[in-house]
């Protein structure tokens, strides 16, 4: 067998000069992609080599160190955060509404206004509190059929109490961080207007040898009157903060602010009398009374001690809502081209006193802050709950911070407080608030007390605030952009 090869084509030799530049174009080129997929990879030790291009530590403030590494692409950001109205629980707007069909609005929103495909979502956290678990567990299952989500898509519910909700959202960044999902909903539900907060059916006798554990089953009010009365906090310091709430709610909805992040609701009411349904659309707040004011509140009785001083003014209201946070990895979202509204920077969750549950906030924004390398003096805005004005003023004046940065669209005295919504709630008006602000608006917290004895906090970042290589701002100490330029 004979094969026949087709003729070679002699290869025109190249110089030896020639050679050597072919040789130094491609070591460059191959340089240059080491260098690029450092950039686009997390760092996975401590020992990993960054190029001479890598951003080192920036810092964020004036003092403040701000990690900026080749991980960037990595930064969990929130693209899309919508809530629905807050309506007085048995009274409100939503007094007739299934919680199911509370949820499914802001699960839809989410996707649905970033153009998202439900399938792609790798999870989907609901903070709740107050509903039986695993009724409530099925409950958000269904709303995300509503809502337009395959049976692909899973779903659970988390229970920190008053912080629920955000956790929810802290508990979809860990797992989209730790890479078990690149894009994720934190989101939260209460309905108090069907579930009640309760107390422990059977008590266990062994708690009177714990005075800690004792103090856990104390009513929300009682702990309270414990923060007046232990730290010192007035009747009028309360009544004073009522009043801004409510002022700074109201202004807010009369100038349109609650829009951006608001997800009309069509539901129904029904007549007590004659059980007919009305088809409604609820879009609004209603719970805010713009006409508070000191002399009204003065006449109120206090609501849980007969000496004390917190009174039905002076505390959240018991309210129904749900809100919606879409989370994903950094990267994710630049391939996709959706505007990044915020960066979640850090989380911490603390313990304190059971007795004076409240001043949780007191403890757990340092310690998010610390966490996000950050500073106090370097946040521009607080969300703050405001479960009792009690302990609200407390960690304001503990902190020592500008009332002018604290709930400047109103907190849960005026807004309510459904309690397993709220985190998520207060993600969604923080940054659409710092969106609004600019760039005289960076970094932001959100905190909240938790019964038995707790606080969470959480730090984000202005979404348009940073970009690849350039997340710093210059130290007028030493006039250096990095720690490590000396």
């Amino acid at each position: 067998m004979c094969i026949i090869l087709p003729p070679i084509t002699p290869r025109i030799p190249l110089n030896f000069v020639q050679e050597e530049e072919e040789e130094r174009k491609m070591e460059k080129a191959i340089e240059r992609q080491r260098v690029l997929l450092e950039h686009l990879q997390p760092i996975r030790s401590s020992s990993h080599q960054f190029s001479s291009l890598t951003p080192s530590i920036c810092l964020a403030g004036d003092s403040a160190a701000y990690q900026r590494t080749a991980a960037f692409g990595d930064d969990v950001v929130i693209v899309a955060a919508y809530r629905t109205a807050i309506c007085k629980a048995k009274r409100g707007g939503f007094k007739n509404t299934l919680a199911d069909d509370l949820l499914a609005p802001v699960l839809k929103a989410v996707v649905e206004k970033t153009n998202l495909s439900p399938n792609e979502v790798g999870d989907i956290v609901v903070g709740t509190v107050l509903a039986p678990g695993s009724l409530r567990a099925m409950e958000c299952r269904m709303a995300a059929f509503y809502a337009g989500f395959p049976e692909t898509v899973p779903i659970r519910t988390v229970n920190r109490q008053c912080s629920s909700g955000l956790q929810a959202v802290a508990d979809v960044a860990a797992s989209i961080k730790a890479g078990f999902y690149d894009i994720g909903i934190g989101a939260g539900l209460e309905l108090m207007t069907v579930d009640n907060i309760g107390r422990v059916q059977q008590v266990n006798p062994k708690v009177d040898a714990f005075a800690q554990a004792r103090d856990c089953l104390l009513p929300m009010g009682i702990t309270s009157e414990n923060v007046a009365q232990r730290f010192g906090v007035t009747r009028l310091e309360q009544d004073q903060a009522a009043v801004i709430s409510h002022q700074r709610a109201a202004a807010a909805t009369a100038s349109g602010k609650f829009k951006d992040e608001i997800i009309p609701v069509l539901t129904k009411i029904v007549d007590p009398q004659t059980r007919r349904e009305k088809p409604v659309v609820i879009s609004v707040d209603d719970g805010i009374r713009p006409n508070t004011n000191l002399t009204n509140l003065a006449k109120l009785k206090p609501a849980f001690k007969s000496d004390g001083t917190t009174t039905a003014g002076t505390a959240s209201q018991v309210s129904d809502g749900a809100a919606a946070v879409l989370l994903m990895k950094r990267s994710v979202a630049m391939q996709k081209g959706l505007p990044i509204l915020g960066v979640f920077r850090s989380f911490a969750a603390v313990g304190v006193d059971p007795a004076v549950m409240g001043i949780g906030p007191a403890v757990a924004i340092p310690a998010a802050v610390k966490s996000a390398g950050l500073e106090l003096d370097n946040i521009d805005l607080f969300e703050i709950n405001e479960a009792f004005a009690s302990q609200f003023v407390y960690c304001r004046k503990k902190l020592n911070l500008d009332s002018e940065k604290v709930n400047v669209n109103g907190g849960a005295m005026a807004l309510g407080h459904p309690l397993g919504a709220t985190g998520a709630r207060c993600v969604a008006t923080l940054l659409h608030e710092m969106k609004r602000r600019g760039k005289d608006c960076r970094f932001g917290v959100i905190s909240m007390c938790i019964g038995s004895g707790m606080g969470a906090a959480a730090v984000f970042e202005r979404g348009d605030a940073v970009d690849d290589l350039c997340n710093a701002r210059v130290n007028n100490n030493n006039n250096f952009l990095s720690k490590d330029a000396k």
